[in-house]
């Protein structure tokens, strides 16, 4: 895992990099595993900022859908 992580980080040594894309493109498995991972490490790093705001009406929204459900 610690190989996946240095690849989305960009400090992979080109010869395991290579090795790795290789690998993924023959694997459909690992490259769910770096999908997810990537998709993963970019909400974390995303925490730190301040969310979009919400649509004025959303609470009201999701309670009348609650209501009605």
């Amino acid at each position: 895992m610690a190989q996946l992580n240095d690849y989305l980080d960009g400090e992979l040594p080109a010869g395991l990099c290579a090795e790795l894309e290789h690998h993924l493109a023959a694997c459909p498995d690992c490259r769910v595993v770096l999908d997810t991972l990537g998709q993963t490490l970019r909400i974390l790093h995303h925490l730190d900022e301040a969310p979009p705001p919400l649509p004025p009406d959303l609470e009201a929204r999701i309670l009348a859908s609650l209501r009605a459900g």
